[in-house]
């Protein structure tokens, strides 16, 4: 599955557009990394746990919209968009969709 950014794909023609292919994950923060989190952001520096746990989190919406436009029959994805929101108090969604399409 290739999956990209762009409106197109180098060297490719797409040759149907099946849709909008999307996957998401919602992702909460544990006390305890509050607690080491919150004394970091007191004295500054990046707040690694929540990077990690972001980084996470949009690695599995991307698996969860590759399975999506796997089922549409997709060959690819094009213009790749992620989407973060918060949901509740210490949750958050990532969002990633894009345009599942079949190529020559």
């Amino acid at each position: 599955m290739l999956i990209t950014t762009t409106e197109t794909v180098p060297d490719r023609e797409i040759v149907e557009v099946l849709g909008v292919a999307r996957g998401n994950t919602v992702e909460a923060k544990n006390a305890g990394r509050d607690i080491t989190q919150g004394i970091r952001n007191v004295f500054g520096g990046e707040l690694k746990a929540y990077s990690d746990l972001l980084s996470k989190s949009r690695d599995e919406a991307i698996r969860r919209l590759e399975a999506d436009a796997e089922e549409m029959g997709a060959d690819a994805v094009v213009n790749l968009r992620l989407d973060t929101s918060s949901i509740t108090e210490g949750g958050s969604e990532v969002l990633a969709y894009g345009t599942a399409v079949r190529l020559r």
